[in-house]
């Protein structure tokens, strides 16, 4: 999830909602701002993933 802002020279902004960083800034068109949010890669979500495969991983040993 992304969160757009547009500028007063009508540009746009993008931040992920997850990790709250700046993915881009004054971008000119919503395309761009689509492939930019598409190769970002949210270290939050990355974490997130990790904990739950190790949750997994514990999991499976104990059986």
């Amino acid at each position: 999830m992304y969160s757009r802002t547009q500028n007063e020279n009508g540009t746009y902004n993008t931040r992920c909602l997850d990790c709250f960083m700046t993915i881009a800034s004054c971008v000119e068109s919503s395309k761009e701002l689509d492939q930019l949010e598409a190769h970002h890669i949210c270290p939050e979500k990355a974490l997130c993933h990790l904990f739950e495969q190790e949750q997994q991983h514990a999991a499976h040993a104990h059986k």
